[in-house]
């Protein structure tokens, strides 16, 4: 009877082992069926910012290509503004040196000091004759 009864509770146990498997792979089948749900959303995700991303970097490469244009068609005006500065330097440079000539030139001698006059004593004779 022992043999029965062990037999009994061991079908017991794994009935209950089996009921318990039974629940958790069902568990595991609803977070696996959750996961490759959102798999498939991220995925799609991807693929709309994948389309976002290669619009953007299209639109870039049309705003670099457009700003080289155009600063291709100022660039002219960057070389004339420099040459125009050159033109000032060279035209500032000579009238520093013209004024540093005429102010040379206008500085007065310096002066001579005064010649010292001896003074010879004159004798005065007051006795009368």
């Amino acid at each position: 009877m022992v043999i029965q009864l062990s037999i009994a509770l061991a079908a017991v146990a794994f009935i209950c082992l089996a009921g318990f498997l039974i629940l958790t792979l069902r568990k595991g089948m609803t977070t696996l069926s959750e996961t490759n749900k959102t798999l498939v959303d991220v995925r799609n995700a991807i693929h709309g910012l994948t389309g976002e991303a290669t619009q953007l970097i299209h639109t870039a490469n049309q705003v670099t290509r457009d700003v080289k244009g155009k600063i291709k068609t100022i660039d002219p005006i960057f070389e004339s503004a420099h040459n125009v500065g050159e033109v000032i330097q060279t035209v500032t440079e000579t009238f520093k040196k013209n004024a540093s000539e005429i102010g040379h030139n206008l500085t007065p001698e310096p002066e001579k000091p005064p010649v010292k006059q001896q003074s010879i004593p004159i004798r005065v004779n007051t006795k009368f004759q």
